[in-house]
């Protein structure tokens, strides 16, 4: 007959509570690796990147009597033509940015009407800098010249320019878009301006 590996000389109410300690020892541990594991090692793990995204931008075509109302901008390749455009800022819905932009670079209020189009570009520029913008086109209808004022730092002045003239000066433009924008309003290409639904705005920032 087998021999027990129980101390005979151990009374029998004491071998209960030996076994539970030792399972209760054995959770315990187990829960201590996991929680290590868990741990930090002593070393900051990395923050996560900001994540990416493109610059949101914004441009007008406002026509008048068949000419096109642009700007003229220094900018680090020189002289360039654009339709009057810029950043959307925080707080502001892209049609209010728009509005903004055009009254900023050329003192024209503007309505607008309706979407022509999204554009994504990315540019490499020669000093290494690159972006990635995205680019809302509005079409509307020109106002009334708001109050005289400065125009936004860079614009050197406004014209009016007839399609053709436009095209006749492409190595001119700001970006390929300027164009694109015009030939996709000239082809008829317009999307309501609820289109575009704004869910919410962040906190303006004071300007």
């Amino acid at each position: 007959m087998a021999s027990s590996s129980l101390d005979p000389q151990q009374p029998p109410q004491a071998v209960a509570p030996a076994i539970q300690w030792s399972a209760s020892t054995a959770r315990s541990a187990a829960c201590e690796r996991a929680r290590q594991r868990r741990a930090p090692t002593g070393k900051m793990a990395p923050m996560k990147q900001e994540r990416w995204a493109p610059h949101v931008t914004v441009a007008a075509v406002v026509e008048r009597e068949g000419r096109f109302l642009v700007v003229e901008e220094q900018t680090s390749e020189g002289l360039r033509i654009n339709q009057p455009a810029g950043h959307l800022e925080p707080g502001e819905t892209l049609t209010q940015a728009v509005v903004r932009e055009t009254i900023e670079e050329t003192a024209h209020r503007f309505v607008p009407q309706a979407l022509v189009g999204a554009y994504l570009m990315h540019v490499d520029r020669p000093d290494g800098r690159a972006a990635t913008y995205l680019r809302f086109t509005f079409c509307g209808r020109p106002e009334p010249v708001a109050p005289a004022g400065a125009l936004d730092e860079g614009i050197v002045r406004t014209l009016w320019l007839t399609a053709e003239e436009l095209r006749d000066c492409r190595e001119r433009h700001r970006t390929p878009l300027v164009m694109r924008s015009l030939d996709d309003y000239l082809a008829g290409r317009r999307f309501p301006l609820d289109f575009v639904h704004t869910h919410s705005v962040g906190p303006s920032n004071g300007k």
